[in-house]
């Protein structure tokens, strides 16, 4: 069975959910094929490659979003009563709003791993 590169697959899929994430579904299914293509080895890695692609945005924005809003709470200090409760609400929500491009990724990342084995003859 050949085996692609999983983080080459991940991070490509990543850039393609960015680029691709105006077109509704569609985007993330074609990040997901572009990199469950690249990851290979078979259908679970492929879909590992999609998933994490599509939800990689999810936590690197979840991880900022708290610094940007305690540096955004010592500017306007209005907002330094809410920081609290933003800081910890945000990220969450923004993990849990990147999960449909990640499922969509998974889908994606299935399809390109298919057509991998096909292929590449597996």
């Amino acid at each position: 069975m050949r085996k692609g590169n999983l983080l080459l697959g991940i991070i490509i899929g990543f850039f393609l959910h960015l680029l691709l994430g105006s077109i509704p579904v569609i985007g993330d299914i074609i990040a997901g094929i572009v990199a469950g293509f690249l990851a290979a080895g078979g259908l679970g890695r492929g879909a590992i490659a999609g998933f994490l692609a599509g939800i990689l945005g999810g936590i690197i924005l979840a991880i900022i979003l708290p610094i940007i809003i305690t540096i955004l709470s010592n500017i306007f200090s209005p907002l330094a009563v809410l920081a609290p409760i933003l800081s910890l609400a945000l990220p969450i929500v923004v993990i849990i709003l990147s999960l449909k491009g990640a499922i969509l990724g998974a889908i994606g990342g299935v399809i390109g791993a298919g057509i991998a084995q096909i292929v590449y003859k597996e």
